[in-house]
């Protein structure tokens, strides 16, 4: 009898041809995220990935890393033998003398037969170890409703029995679905969107702007403390700090006050685009959400897109702020985006910012800026930090 880790991969079994590269790019985050832990072996098996270390005192350790890792729907402890029925009894002896259950419990087998040459149906299976449990445990009821223990058989190449299943972030894995540069504030918003779409494959870098010395290097800190966090999840990041004072002074002096939040934001973009081509990033990712500020208006989402060709992704266009404020503290952000530093944002935004901006306005104000050299300048000027 063997204790493995078995992981179910969700949306991967969709992927019909192409379903190899997702395994294996996935394979290769588990590894990674077991780097300081000794593995015997990963393999896949009909449809699952079993990982099997070499010492079962790692078990749980493992599983609170791989838990982190996307694509991944569900994670177990189970005890591996070959398909035989007495050996699959004991390994339902050894999973419930390991989950610590005593008399007097419910239980309910649920049986999953993904090799179909297995002599025995999946109802036969759930009657046969239903039986066993009930005749070996004083005090078992069978609960096929709400049982307060789920008994897990599963027919493989192997027979894997487990108690109850922990579950996974889901999506897909890092780095399948392209490379994208999130707009990082100092704000509960842009660490959640960050998290949203690297758990659909999308490999995360990050560009923080701020307008030092008006902003702190406290402020900045924070943001680096917050790509830190999301790093847990999407693994390995460049952040890219720019100080757009500069562009911010240029539409000072020059442009209407009540249009700063749609300017300022529009030369962000450029920036973002212009860090996005030299470094080959697919698309930009921001954490609007429609409504909230003044730059979040239908209008002004439209007026501010038509700065940059670039895709640009909203994940969380549709949410309420609970939603945000829950994921936020889901991953462990929302503490230090509450930290009470100023963003650039704020900094220089209008007492009565424009609501309802029209492009060719916005357009005739920018001709009073020279954008190219500013937005040079900017990128230029950028300091570049490696979140491992």
């Amino acid at each position: 009898m063997r204790q493995v880790i078995s992981i179910s991969v969700g949306e991967i079994v969709l992927k019909g041809k192409n379903r190899k590269n997702f395994e294996n790019a996935l394979i290769d985050k588990i590894r990674r995220a077991l780097v300081d832990i000794e593995v015997e072996k990963v393999y896949k098996e009909i449809g699952k990935i079993f990982v099997e270390l070499k010492n079962d005192e790692d078990i749980d350790r493992a599983i609170a890393r791989v838990k982190n890792v996307f694509g991944i729907v569900y994670i177990s402890r189970c005890f591996r033998v070959d398909k035989d029925l007495k050996l699959a009894e004991d390994a339902i002896m050894a999973a419930i003398s390991h989950a610590n259950i005593k008399d007097d419990f419910t239980f309910k087998i649920i049986a999953s037969r993904a090799d179909k040459n297995f002599p025995l149906t999946s109802p036969e299976i759930n009657r046969h170890f239903g039986g066993f449990v009930l005749k070996n445990y004083d005090g078992a009821k069978v609960d096929v409703h709400e049982p307060e223990f789920p008994i897990y058989i599963d027919i493989r190449e192997y027979i894997y029995v487990y108690i109850g299943r922990e579950k996974g972030l889901g999506g897909m894995p890092m780095g399948t679905n392209g490379r994208g540069l999130v707009l990082l504030s100092g704000g509960i918003d842009s660490p959640v969107a960050a998290f949203m779409m690297a758990r659909r494959g999308i490999r995360i870098n990050a560009v923080h702007f701020h307008t030092y010395p008006y902003t702190s290097e406290r402020a900045e800190k924070k943001v680096l403390d917050l790509a830190e966090i999301v790093s847990r999840y999407t693994g390995p990041m460049t952040v890219y700090s720019v100080n757009i004072l500069e562009i911010n002074r240029a539409i000072a002096e020059n442009c209407y006050e009540n249009n700063m939040t749609i300017l300022s934001r529009r030369m962000m973009m450029r920036v973002a685009e212009k860090i996005s081509r030299l470094n080959k990033y697919d698309a930009l990712i921001t954490g609007d959400n429609l409504g909230q500020v003044a730059s979040q208006t239908i209008k002004s989402l439209k007026v501010i897109d038509k700065a940059t060709d670039m895709l640009i992704f909203r994940p969380l266009i549709s949410f309420d702020k609970q939603q945000i404020i829950d994921i936020s503290e889901s991953i462990g952000a929302l503490e230090t985006s509450n930290l009470p530093f100023d963003d650039c944002c704020t900094i220089f935004a209008p007492k009565h910012p424009n609501l309802n901006p029209r492009l060719e306005q916005i357009l005739k104000e920018e001709e009073r800026l020279d954008i190219d050299n500013l937005v040079n300048r900017a990128v230029e000027s950028a300091k570049v930090i490696k979140i491992d």
